[in-house]
């Protein structure tokens, strides 16, 4: 009857034509963010946005694509695992292309409520659109990962493994390296069993969070708008129901940014009184949420703020995240270990500088979901060596009395301590360490957690909601 019916109102497919597949637009945007970041390296953080908005996706369907796609990328380890032994082969061994499509329907059905029927049926038709000859296999592959329950995949997964590393390893989806390096940052502050909550946050989405940028905004304004509520910690930092529409109408004075980049930029901009006239750099300023904070500090102390960024793109976010502070602030392009500080306006040294250096990036997996597989053991060591050069450049161009904020968005020890401290023995007599924890704790609204015993400070996902952002400050003895 159906097939009358078809040909009487002119349909002239044939009765034997292969089904179109149907994709929601959602999947689609998900696997084509998938092949991006796997193809061509791309952020999905920077990528997924301008996807969502090109296709067009109703605000249930963006929300859909991000989960999808966040969700995939950071347990990407564990699917993989789950794949090989529904596949009995390695991941390896399965076409790029096809593996994407099997993690985004492993993610539906071991970390969702997406009926099983939808995520097979979907994904079986994404692959036929990829990669037609697979439909069969990923439809095999898909329907036997179905028919175990997600505990029981867990202790799938975890069986044969060797060590306690290696159990978080495959369960949280972190590469072994890193939980080791993890493990070694929460050890030094006494909490190594700390571990597993700092994966399960890893895995977690952060909230959005806002910073408030201080002296520009009728906060008592703000506070009447529903859902709107402040951070525990940043005295600047607030959350809202809405954050986009608060962003929005805030005219580039209220940004999205984590709670704990906010405390490490006041950190430096209230580690003393600021008195009329200081120079202020912050040498390593892209993408520019620090360098706002400090724009609109520098506003209401009376100082000066210079910026240096390396990347020109980069340069670029910075002038607009500070367009909204009316505040001359100077954006250079240049390699900050070349600085010439009297080519700023400063031949006598800065009073301050923010050295948010170049990092692995390990503080910050939540918000970049596919950082943890293409970082290398062998990064740490390019770019300690960089921090220190950068660092040695930042001391150079202190002013007598001067302090530097030496901060990084990863917990690894060789970045933070092993970093600083070399310097430091560098700079001998001439350097003095601050009371970081001291000079945080007086910011914050609340007391934080801190490791004991430490002058610097490290701030964890787990235990204070922000970035593990690692924060110490050091003032250049002036000559006697």
């Amino acid at each position: 009857m159906s097939e009358q019916r078809g040909r009487a109102h002119g349909d002239r497919r044939r009765p034997d034509a292969p089904r179109q597949p149907k994709i929601s637009p959602a999947r689609r945007v998900a696997y084509e963010v998938l092949e991006a970041v796997r193809l061509d390296e791309a952020y999905a953080n920077l990528l997924l946005p301008a996807r969502i908005r090109r296709a067009r996706l109703s605000q249930a369907d963006a929300a859909l694509a991000t989960e999808l796609t966040y969700g995939t990328l950071r347990r990407q380890g564990y699917y993989d695992r789950v794949i090989e032994l529904a596949a009995d082969r390695p991941a390896d061994a399965i076409d790029p292309a096809v593996l994407d499509v099997l993690r985004l329907g492993a993610h539906q059905l071991l970390s969702t409520r997406v009926p099983t029927h939808a995520a097979v049926n979907e994904q079986v038709d994404l692959a036929r659109s990829v990669s037609p000859k697979a439909a069969g296999f990923v439809n095999a592959v898909l329907r036997t990962v179905s028919r175990t329950d997600a505990d029981a995949w867990r202790e799938l997964v975890a069986e044969g493994v060797s060590n306690e590393d290696e159990r978080l390893a495959r369960l949280e989806s972190h590469p072994k390296w890193v939980v080791r390096a993890l493990r070694a940052a929460l050890d030094r502050e006494g909490r190594a069993d700390e571990l597993e909550a700092l994966l399960q946050a890893d895995n977690s989405s952060p909230r959005v969070n806002l910073a408030v940028l201080p002296g520009l905004v009728d906060e008592s304004a703000l506070l009447e708008v529903d859902g709107f509520a402040p951070d525990r910690y940043s005295p600047i930092g607030a959350t809202s129901h809405d954050p986009i529409s608060v962003v929005e109408s805030g005219g580039g004075r209220i940004r999205v940014q984590d709670e704990g980049s906010q405390l490490a930029a006041l950190a430096l901009s209230r580690a003393r009184p600021v008195e009329a006239g200081e120079r202020w750099l912050d040498l390593c300023s892209g993408p520019g949420g620090k360098t706002a904070v400090l724009a609109a500090e520098a506003l209401a102390g009376g100082a000066v703020l210079s910026a240096n960024e390396i990347v020109p793109v980069r340069a670029d976010l910075v002038r607009s995240a500070i367009a909204g502070v009316p505040l001359d602030v100077e954006v250079r392009g240049g390699d900050g270990r070349d600085l010439d500080a009297a080519a700023f306006g400063a031949p006598g040294g800065f009073d301050r500088i923010l050295l948010d250096a170049p990092c692995t990036g390990l503080g910050a997996l939540r918000r970049r979901p596919e950082a943890r597989w293409r970082k290398r053991p062998q990064d740490v060591g390019e770019l300690t060596l960089l921090q220190g050069q950068l660092l040695d450049a930042a001391f150079a161009a202190l002013a007598p009395g001067g302090v530097l904020a030496y901060v990084t968005c990863s917990p690894h020890t060789a970045e933070t301590h092993g970093s600083l401290g070399a310097a430091l023995a560098r700079w001998g007599d001439e350097a003095e360490s601050l009371d970081t924890a001291a000079v945080v704790q007086a910011v914050s609204r609340h007391p934080l957690d801190l490791a004991s015993g430490e002058a610097t400070v490290q701030l964890w996902p787990h235990r204070h909601g922000t970035d593990a952002m690692f924060i110490a400050l050091v003032r250049r003895v002036p000559a006697s």
